[in-house]
Formats: structure tokens, sequence, C-alpha cells
């Protein structure tokens, strides 16, 4: 079966195509600048990489159609027919609290969709224009949603919900939802399957490290908590969002003579390590250069930004009544030793013991960083939300097959 996966954003459509028989990668890219003068359609095949400007891609629909051409190309492509693409999965940013699990696309769930704008203004209507193209450019073909918010589904209302006048929850969905789920779901499953246990049997905490950053606290199987919130805005330190605050500070803001729009784009786009590192980049590798340089304001950054991990890290395992498994993830979480150290070095007193020599040397790939005396495993696990995206839309199309066919299915078993 071949799958392609689709992350329709508002400036860029990103995709990969897979053979699932044996969960191989055909082709991957992406179109990028979109709705600029000059977007920049990249397409991998094997270790090759072809880029073109193209100036004729105007909209989502248009970049999904260029994206076809490049698979369907007599010299470059890997499909001889579009046909030949059995299921579109879409990652879909925002389901609030009617979507659970991944969901074959209907209108129904395109209504849950739009009905999510409000909560995700820049994501979900891109997210719904690449189902929408889809629908025209493959009739037939089915397309399964697969939403970031939907792992974190199964958290209690005490971590769910804000101490604020219940009528806000009830009126208009204001709660915690999570995000990266599907990172999440990933790592948390991969992770089992490493150690040789089902993830439904393990205290996990898994964190998110990259440009956004998240963790998760996950007892056999279930999300019991995770840090970001009504948005991806909550939480942890990021790449360029100040993750928790005073609410205050925001009302201060205001009373200072700031729009909202101006504080939406301080606390979104300005914040975080870019906002307190002062060296004009959010990249965690250029902080912890100007640190190591002996930049203060650069270590100032990386403190906070390790302080406030080891602070949720502490949280969570108290929530969990210990952990069994610690996992970094994410640009950061796969490839910075240094913040892993820092971090893990400060959960001694929680009988988690680093293991220098493996921690320096495992980057970007599978890896125990922790040593055989550790009280709790510490893990990388790299991140594969397009794998999972595409394993989501096998398992929802195998589902949808039994519901409608359990004739089928039972001759089957």
């Amino acid at each position: 079966m071949k799958v392609l996966v689709l992350n329709a954003g508002s400036s860029s459509v990103k995709f990969t195509l897979y053979s699932m028989a044996h969960e191989m990668v055909l082709a991957k890219g992406q179109v990028e600048r979109l709705g600029l003068e000059n977007p920049n359609l990249i397409y991998k095949r094997d270790d090759k990489k072809y880029e073109e400007v193209r100036r004729d891609i105007k909209t989502i629909a248009d970049a999904i159609k260029a994206i076809l051409n490049k698979l369907v190309d007599p010299e470059i492509g890997v499909i001889k027919s579009t046909s030949e693409i059995e299921a579109v999965g879409h990652r879909v940013v925002h389901g609030g609290e009617r979507a659970n699990r991944p969901v074959l696309v209907n209108d129904e769930v395109k209504s849950i969709i739009t009905d999510c704008i409000a909560l995700a203004p820049l994501h979900n209507p891109a997210n719904l224009a690449g189902i929408t193209a889809c629908e025209e450019i493959f009739p037939g073909v089915p397309n399964v949603a697969v939403f970031d918010t939907a792992f974190h589904q199964t958290m209690p209302p005490a971590a769910f919900l804000y101490a604020v006048p219940y009528e806000l929850y009830t009126k208009y969905g204001i709660r915690r939802y999570g995000f990266h789920g599907t990172s999440h779901n990933f790592v948390a499953k991969a992770t089992g399957a490493y150690l040789d246990r089902p993830f439904e049997t393990l205290k996990m905490i898994t964190c998110h490290l990259g440009n956004g950053c998240s963790i998760a606290a996950i007892n056999n199987g279930v999300v019991v908590d995770t840090s970001m919130g009504l948005t991806p805005l909550e939480g942890l330190v990021m790449g360029t969002r100040c993750g928790d605050i005073d609410p205050a500070v925001v009302l201060r803001l205001v009373e200072l003579g700031h729009s909202t729009k101006e504080i939406d784009v301080l606390l979104n786009k300005k914040s975080g390590l870019l906002g307190v590192g002062g060296i004009g980049s959010s990249d965690m590798r250029d902080i912890i250069a100007a640190e190591m340089n002996g930049d203060q304001q650069a270590l100032r950054a990386r403190r906070m930004f390790t302080r406030r991990l080891v602070k949720y890290i502490g949280a969570y395992f108290t929530l969990l009544g210990g952990a069994d498994v610690i996992v970094f993830t994410g640009g950061v979480g796969e490839w910075s030793n240094y913040v892993r150290r820092k971090v893990v070095e400060k959960l001694a007193c929680l009988g988690v013991m680093l293991d220098v020599e493996a921690n320096e040397t495992t980057l970007g790939k599978i890896g125990t960083i922790s040593t055989p005396e550790s009280k709790t495993k510490v893990v990388v696990m790299p991140t594969d939300e397009e794998l999972m995206i595409a394993r989501s839309v096998v398992d929802t199309l195998k589902l949808e097959d039994v519901h409608l066919n359990p004739k089928k299915a039972q001759k089957a078993n």
C-alpha cells in the first residue's frame, strides 16, 4: 500500500510518500515560501535532492499538484501514475475534544477542523485546504486526518482544566489540549519496542525538544499530563515562544498600550531563546556556542531552558509515582548531548544516573544514555511523525474496513 503523507501549513506543504509493505520512504520534500513571490519546490529520492523555483505555485492545491508531477516524472519519479497512491494522511493541528484518534475524513470531520480554527487560526485552515485539495485531485481515495491534539485527550479533568470559571470551559472550550501528540505517540511506542516492553506497561516521561518544545507524562499508554495548553504557547521555554508566564504579564502589556496582535507576536515569535539569548538566534546550537564563548546572556537563556525542563520532569516524576524511562526526542533532544547532560545531572536526586560516554556518542540515533545502576532509564529516541501518520492511516483504514465489512473481517480471522 502506498500512502502519501501531507503537512499543509500556511507557508509550506511537506510531503512523504511511503510504501507501507516495508515502511519504505519512496520520496519526500516540501514546497516552501508558499504565498511569496518565489515558492521553492524541494524533492528528494534516494540520496538525491532536486530543487527549483516555481512561480506558478500560488495555492496549497497548486503545491500538491506540483509535488505529484515530480512523483510521476519519468526520470526522477517513483510511481508511474498517481492512481498508485491508495490513501492520503493529513497532519491536522487541532481537533478539540471531538477528535481523540485518527479518523477517515468526512463532512463531520471537516466540520470539527473548521470549528477548531479559532483555536489554531494559522494551522487548521491550511490543514483543511490540503484535505479539500486532495478530495478534488484524488476522487474516491480515502483521506485520513491525524490530529496533533488527539493523543493527549486521555488527560483527566484535573489535568486539562484551568482554574478559571468553569463556564469558560463549557461555553468556549478553554482548557489544556496539548500538542506534538503524534511525536509523543511515536516515541512512546518506539521506546517500548526498544526496551522490549509494551508501552502500555510503562511509566514514561517523553520530552519533545525542538524549536517548539513539549513534555508528556504517560502512564500505561495513557497521557495523564502535558505541558502545552490551549495553544502551543504554554509550558517549556522554546525557540521563540515564552512558555509559562504570569497571565498578568499580558494584562500589563495591554495597559502599556500594546495591541493583542503585538502581544501575540511578542510571545510566540520574539520570546524564548531568541528573546532572552540576545544573539539574534533561536537555535540552541548558536546559544550553546555563545555560552562557550563567555556570553552571559546566552548562558542565562540556556539555563532557563534546562531549568524549566528539569522542573517539569520532576513534577511528572511525582505525578507518575516514579518513571520507568525518560525519553529525549526532537532536534535538541536527539542531537544536543550538552543539554541532555545538564538536565540529567540535575535528576541525580531521583536516582537517575547519566552514562557520560554514551551521552556524548548518542547523536541523532537510538540509544540508552543512563547507567545500568540508574533507577530510571534515559533513552534517546528519534521521532518520525510522518511515519506515525502513515501507520495511523493504515490502522484507520483497517478499522473502517472491519466496521463496514464485518463478514470480511470474520472470514479473515
